[in-house]
């Protein structure tokens, strides 16, 4: 009859052809400290790209740019308010340190553009929504008044179904420039493999 193995002698024969690589790891923490400047970067965007992929070993350096193209190119997003431009512009400014491009920074560009467009659209569209919904929201101002015995003022980002109607339409709006935004990552991508 054979000898049963322990658990631990099971475990040891299935790790044995396991090693080490330190060579993945250094990339892996390469990549990390990529995404880390980044993030730095973002906050302070008076910090050189350049010179911090300079300092870095040329056999981590492809791995660190990795990790500062998925963070940068993670920020560029529809904005919500006027504060998210400059975010957005920082990113795209450490994206084409790290692409180095014309085709790309005259993109960026039209990138900025699109997206400046986007929140003055965005707003003109709320103001015609509000306008759409006026007449209703007076009637239910007019009928809680009644019910209440004095004069009730809605707000209407306060009113469900206003909410409602509001999402409906700028989802649509929203999804028409968030095609475009997937299009510039796709071609940020292209440009960065090359």
């Amino acid at each position: 009859m054979g000898r049963i193995k322990s658990a631990l002698e099971l475990a040891l024969e299935k790790t044995s052809e396991i090693k080490s690589d330190k060579a993945s790891i250094s990339q892996f923490d390469a990549k990390q400290r990529g995404k880390k400047f980044a993030n730095e970067y973002l906050e302070k965007p008076d910090s050189n790209i350049s010179d911090y992929i300079g300092q870095c070993p040329a056999e981590e350096r492809q791995s660190l740019k990795q990790g500062l193209f998925e963070t940068l190119i993670s920020q560029i997003t529809l904005p919500s308010s006027k504060n998210d431009e400059e975010r957005i512009e920082n990113a795209g400014k450490g994206l084409t340190v790290l692409i180095n491009n014309n085709k790309f920074n005259s993109l960026f560009k039209q990138v900025v553009q699109l997206l400046t467009q986007f929140l003055e659209e965005a707003g003109q569209f709320e103001e015609h929504l509000k306008r759409q919904y006026a007449p209703k929201l007076r009637q239910k101002e007019e009928e809680m008044s009644r019910r209440m015995g004095r004069e009730i003022r809605i707000d209407p980002l306060q009113d469900p179904e206003f909410i409602q109607f509001f999402n409906q339409n700028v989802n649509a709006l929203k999804a028409n420039y968030q095609n475009e935004i997937n299009l510039f990552k796709e071609e940020a991508r292209r440009f960065f493999k090359n």
